[in-house]
This record gives structure tokens, C-alpha cells and sequence, in this order.
């Protein structure tokens, strides 16, 4: 593994894991056969689901300095920066949020920050498998949370759960959402990544035998918002983008873990 392992979390870890990530699944499945305010009851308890996988991963496989940093940075930062951006328009841009997705905390649902660690942790991991630590790892995992962004606002924006003052300029095919958006998110998720190594300790920059569940949810988190978008949506343009986007970590992930599928094969049927 790039920066050394951890075996820490045994099979109940494991587990847990794959089972939120199955209920998880099925809650996005369901997602385009609903709508109105089931859509958006659906969207909640899918952010609820997601951070409770992101969360409990982290206290199960590396412990609860690791958990509680996860969430001091990613969702207590995740709020704090909602919270600047709706009074001030800094760093996404001036936007609003609808009382669509429940009660509001400083003009941001509570529900918000939670969808900041749900991929937040995902990401941190796919770039710990990538790369060593230092500046390539901050940048790499920052790319692979802020590629997710390009799928989420489009498709939050035509649900009528935010929307923008302003715009403009705007991605071709994306006329809602503005392109300083993107680049708030990019640049407040090499902050996030920056401190969660530190915050959360030494264990967080280490790969574990348990993280295959936030692999698979990364990759199909890529997969599934590709097809949810250019198919069952209506969203071709945003499934474009956030399919290039995604794809600098989503595809050396795949072709990193295809590798060493192989290579596990080969040893278990290798003569003895």
C-alpha cells in the first residue's frame, strides 16, 4: 500500500460498512421514482445515511480521534463555510437555500455540512490509496471531493433546493450554477484535506484492510451519478463535467484495485 496499512477494525467494521453502503444504494435507486417533498425527505435521510458511513467507518477502522476529527473538520467546517457563503457570497458566489431540506442553523439546513464528510472521507481515502502524503495526497483528494460538486449543484439547483443570485459565467450545458462555485469548492477542499491529516491523526494517512466499502462508495458514487444524470434526470451536460471531474481519481481507483484483484488471484493460484 502507498503510505504503509493498518489492520485496525476487524469483520463487525466491515460489515457495518457494507450494509449502509447496500441501504445507501437502494435510498439513490430510489431517488429518480420519487418526487416533490418525498424527493426531498429521501434527499435528507440520503445525507443522514451517507455521513453515518463516512463517520462510523472512520471511528471502526482507525478510532475515535480519527471519527472526531473527521467531523471537527469536514462537517463543523463544512458548516462554518455555508454559513459564510450564504452571508457573504464568499467563497461559491452569492446563493440562497429553500426551507426544502429542514430546519436552517445561520441560513444553512443542518443537513448541509453532513454531505461535506459523507464524501469528504471517501475521497481523503481513494487519494491515500493514489499517493504518498504531502501536497500531491492534499490535492489529489481535494479534486476527487470537489469533482463530486459538479454533479451535486446541478442537479440540487433543479430541484428547487438552492438557486443563485448570479449565475454567470456559467459551464456550457450548466446555465444555473456559476463557475465560481466550482472553484469555492476546490479551493475550500484543499483546506478540508489539508487539516484532516493533522487534525485527525497519523492513523487517518494510512490505508486499512477495512476500506474497500469507501472504495466502492466513491466508485459508485461516479458511476451512478453519471447514469443517474445523463439518463434518468435529464442532466446530460452535468453528467459530462462531473464524469471528467470525478474521473482523475475514480479511474486510477479502479484501475489500481483491478490490479491488484489480479494480482491477488494469481498468488492464490499459483503453485504451491
Amino acid at each position: 500500500m502507498t503510505a504503509g496499512a493498518t489492520t485496525a477494525g476487524g469483520p463487525p467494521a466491515g460489515r457495518l460498512s457494507w450494509l449502509l453502503l447496500g441501504v445507501l444504494v437502494l435510498a439513490q435507486i430510489g431517488y429518480p421514482l420519487t418526487g416533490g417533498a418525498e424527493r426531498a425527505r429521501l434527499t435528507v435521510a440520503t445525507v443522514c445515511l451517507g455521513w453515518l458511513l463516512s463517520v462510523s467507518h472512520a471511528l471502526l477502522t482507525r478510532g475515535l480521534r480519527v471519527a472526531v476529527g473527521l467531523v471537527l473538520v469536514t462537517t463543523g467546517g463544512g458548516l462554518a463555510v455555508e454559513a459564510l457563503g450564504v452571508a457573504t457570497g464568499v467563497p461559491f458566489g452569492g446563493y440562497a437555500y429553500s426551507g426544502v431540506l429542514g430546519p436552517k442553523l445561520t441560513g444553512v439546513p443542518l443537513v448541509i455540512p453532513l454531505a461535506w464528510t459523507w464524501m469528504a472521507w471517501p475521497a481523503w481515502l481513494a487519494a491515500v490509496r493514489l499517493t504518498r502524503p504531502g501536497a500531491a495526497r492534499i490535492g489529489l483528494a481535494a479534486v476527487g471531493l470537489a469533482g463530486w460538486d459538479l454533479f451535486l449543484d446541478p442537479q440540487m439547483v433543479a430541484e428547487g433546493y438552492w438557486s443563485w443570485r448570479d449565475p454567470d459565467p456559467a459551464l456550457p450545458g450548466v446555465p444555473d450554477v456559476p463557475v465560481s462555485n466550482y472553484l469555492g469548492w476546490l479551493l475550500f477542499a484543499v483546506l478540508l484535506m489539508a487539516l484532516l491529516g493533522p487534525v485527525a491523526g497519523r492513523t487517518a494517512g494510512l490505508a486499512a484492510v477495512r476500506d474497500a466499502p469507501m472504495y466502492a462508495l466513491y466508485l459508485w458514487t461516479y458511476a451512478g451519478s453519471v447514469l443517474a444524470h445523463a439518463v434518468f434526470l435529464g442532466l446530460p451536460a452535468s453528467a459530462g463535467w462531473g464524469g471528467l471531474a470525478m474521473a482523475v481519481v475514480a479511474g486510477p481507483l479502479a484501475v489500481r484495485l483491478a490490479r491488484r484483484r489480479r494480482r491477488s488471484r494469481s498468488g492464490a493460484t499459483a503453485p504451491a
